[in-house]
């Protein structure tokens, strides 16, 4: 029973995105392992961007320089 986690910060992913993302890892899982839908859990953790980091600062002051 595989366990996917997908951590995304909380910016610019709609629920339809997450849904893609559920069937994407899903499909992969399948055909790639053999693994059957019904035994596939992926869980999408969004995360504050000042609670993460990118290129040695807060991924929130990249996204301020960011066009």
């Amino acid at each position: 029973m595989p366990h996917t986690n997908v951590r995304q910060t909380r910016k610019d992913i709609t629920t339809e995105q997450k849904a893609q993302i559920v069937r994407e890892i899903t499909a992969t899982l399948q055909s790639l392992l053999g693994k059957r839908p019904e035994s596939v859990h992926v869980v999408i953790d969004e995360v504050e961007p000042e609670n993460c980091g990118h290129a040695g600062e807060l991924a929130s002051e990249h996204r301020k320089r960011q066009p």
